[in-house]
């Protein structure tokens, strides 16, 4: 397993000596079972609790099972499964098979997994039987996909990974794979909606957990973490799978939707120490009736990424709850967070300062850097960066210069030193910590007969967080209405991921554009913003 250097962490970053051949899945299961941790409790879910040995055996049953299959090391599985215990034992008995897990987004359409599939070219897919109406209507017609693999009580008559598992070896050796080895993947939207497979290395994941969570988020061994933000973002994946393996903590998984009621459940019944949100989330529930007492919960520390926290919320829930909430940003290209708010340092309406081990700076349009005060576009550099986009080499070399990664976002840094959001370099929208290609919106709304014209922009919630707006002109001879605006709202969420669906309507005559017929999108965010007060 990794070593680390005897260095400070609280003023300068670990020094970690990850060697040559070394296998992530391997590293994060047998830490805890060399450290004698095999009865302790390592995931909780909805229908039980698995010890750190029973989560081990699950793993090598999952990486046996999937090379009996006939996959081999370098192989794409991709896994779109539900926040239980499958999760983790798919996703790193994959890894400790070397074999390439690929962790798809629960939430969206059945076009949305056909490009994954086709674009990854994916020989085994694994996904939870309440997901398979998405899966059933094209895995039949991959000439590349080999193997079906649903998991859950149902399997439809298709192979059942728990049978499986119940037929496979307890015992696997870990493959022979080396820390710049492919470990796994994870799609990122584009500013053009097309996904993006971002291509994360073996030496990758323990190295969030040594720079981040230890020496800035605090996790230790006695902490019971919970984490709203699901698996499959890179976000929740470090959350909940990465960060509490690495130390040997215990992880609590939730299947459903994180709606305030299930979240408030899952802090009374299992109180977890740790609690990984979003904003939206956090302003739901400082929102809902139902809002636990102090008493009722013992989370000590809160992180928050995605999007940026208004600062009146994390006063809100410090003042209610008394922990504080480490607002952070981290991306899909960086795995995790690299700049963040830190315990008895925490600026509500910053986000932080660059975790040691990571190197941030703004610029402008000509990669100059900016002055203090003023916006750039943020670029950060550290260990963890992906090594690129898969068949994606344009957008990798946009993305990826050299050791330095574009964000796409804007900041500024205040008279403190301290990082503050400033807005996306593009138009993408960033809704409940999820991307939201407004061109995707635009899309999808001119499909209804009654549009002739949309443009969408980000606009702010009562909580301050963005949600798209969309402006649409009617074609002739068609009334804007009420009824036809949930009708539009009610179209969108049928053919795209149901949080991407415009929050507001705004009819208008027509849309501002240039001489050259492009949408000035500025005039209509002013509009919108105007529009909302």
């Amino acid at each position: 397993m990794p070593a680390l250097s005897s260095a400070d962490q609280s003023t300068s970053p670990p020094v970690i000596s990850i060697p040559r051949d070394y296998n992530a899945a391997h590293d994060l299961i047998e830490r805890n079972l060399a450290a004698g941790r095999g009865d302790k409790i390592a995931y909780i879910d909805d229908a039980g609790s698995y010890s750190y040995a029973a989560l081990a055996e699950r793993v090598n049953r999952v990486a046996d099972t999937l090379t009996s299959l006939g996959l081999e090391m370098e192989s794409r599985v991709l896994i779109c499964l539900l926040d239980t215990i499958d999760f983790p034992a798919v996703f790193l008995g994959a890894i400790k098979a070397g074999i390439v897990p690929i962790a798809a987004n629960t939430l969206l359409t059945t076009d949305d997994y056909r490009f994954m599939l086709e674009d990854s070219r994916a020989r085994a897919v694994v996904v939870s039987a309440e997901l398979m109406s998405k899966f059933d209507p094209i895995v039949d017609d991959l000439p590349l996909l080999e193997h079906v693999i649903v998991a859950g009580a149902d399997s439809g008559g298709r192979l059942h990974l728990q049978k499986l598992m119940n037929d496979s070896a307890s015992e696997f050796q870990p493959a022979p794979t080396t820390c710049d080895d492919v470990c796994f993947w994870l799609y990122s939207s584009g500013s053009t909606g097309t996904p993006k497979g971002t291509v994360h290395l073996h030496s990758s994941p323990i190295q969030t957990a040594e720079l981040y969570a230890r020496p800035v988020l605090g996790i230790r061994e006695d902490d019971v973490v919970f984490s709203a933000a699901k698996l499959f973002f890179a976000y929740g994946l470090g959350n909940a799978l990465t960060f509490p393996l690495a130390v040997g903590a215990t992880t609590v998984l939730m299947a459903e939707r994180p709606t305030p009621a299930a979240v408030f459940q899952r802090l009374k019944q299992h109180q977890p120490t740790i609690f990984y949100g979003v904003p939206t989330l956090f302003g739901a529930m400082l929102a809902s009736p139902d809002l636990p007492s102090r008493q009722d919960v013992v989370v000590r520390v809160c992180t928050s990424a995605g999007e940026a926290l208004p600062a009146d919320l994390g006063h809100r829930w410090s003042e209610h709850f008394g922990s504080e909430i480490l607002d952070g940003i981290g991306s899909t290209e960086m795995l995790h967070i690299f700049i963040s708010n830190r315990s008895a340092d925490v600026h509500y309406g910053t986000t932080g300062l660059p975790v040691p081990g990571y190197e941030a700076r703004l610029v402008d349009e000509h990669d100059q850097a900016v002055k203090q005060g003023e916006l750039g576009e943020l670029q950060v550099k550290g260990p963890t960066c992906a090594s690129h986009y898969w068949n994606q080499r344009v957008r990798s070399l946009r993305t990826f210069i050299g050791e330095w990664t574009r964000t796409g976002d804007k900041y500024s840094i205040d008279s403190d030193g301290y990082y503050v959001y400033g807005g996306r370099s593009d138009d993408m929208l960033k809704v409940s910590g999820m991307y939201v290609s407004p061109f995707e919106v635009e899309a999808a709304l001119m499909t209804h007969a009654d549009v002739l014209e949309a443009a969408v922009v980000g606009d702010f919630d009562e909580q301050d967080l963005i949600k798209p707006r969309a402006f649409i002109v009617t074609r002739q001879g068609v009334a804007a209405s009420a009824e036809l605006a949930d009708a539009l709202k009610n179209h969108v969420k049928e053919r795209l991921a149901p949080f991407k669906y415009p929050r507001w309507i705004d009819f208008v005559e027509e849309l501002p554009k240039t001489a050259t017929g492009k949408i000035q999108r500025f005039k209509l965010r002013s509009r919108g913003s105007a529009a909302a007060q």
